[in-house]
């Protein structure tokens, strides 16, 4: 298990990436605590499955612009 926070830019607020992560990479999601307003918003979460799975997961949604913490 591996605790992130994401937080999304306006931009990104509607997508559903946390949905899509989990259908791509296969990880399990347990949202712990999220702020999500129409302007910004963070989510902590914990994200479950295989260690590269996980990393594959982390740099894919870098790469779609969120902010990552790892921890």
């Amino acid at each position: 298990m591996t605790r992130v926070k994401f937080t999304y830019t306006p931009a990104l607020l509607h997508r559903p990436i946390i949905y899509e992560l989990g259908k791509q990479f296969g990880v399990v999601t347990n949202i712990r605590r999220a702020n999500i307003s129409d302007t910004q918003g963070w989510v902590d979460m914990e994200l479950v499955g295989a260690p590269m799975a996980v990393e594959a997961t982390l740099a894919w949604v870098k790469g779609q612009g969120l902010e990552v913490e790892i921890g």
